[in-house]
């Protein structure tokens, strides 16, 4: 029987792999009084829902999601979270 899963995945650039809207937001925030932020990483949340069997089942079909079309793999990593049904 597949069940409907609701899904996070959340994109972010790869270790190493230069930021530019990350050290945006870096360097701006000690001017609005946030001061001792680094490492500033922007990323994206892509929300769905899938129908399979179990969620490990939702969690692989999501991940070849991530590999085929939601993230360019050279230069972004992706974390699946099968949330519920």
């Amino acid at each position: 029987m597949t069940v409907q899963w609701n899904v996070v995945v959340e994109v972010s650039p790869r270790a190493g792999i230069a930021d530019p809207e990350g050290a945006t937001i870096e360097r701006a925030l000690p001017a609005l009084g946030f001061e001792g932020v680094s490492d500033v990483r922007v990323g994206k949340s892509i929300r769905l829902r899938v129908e399979a069997d179990d969620a490990p089942r939702a969690a692989l079909l999501v991940e070849d999601m991530c590999a085929r079309f939601f993230i360019n793999p050279v230069i972004e990593d992706a974390r699946v979270e099968v949330l519920d049904s």
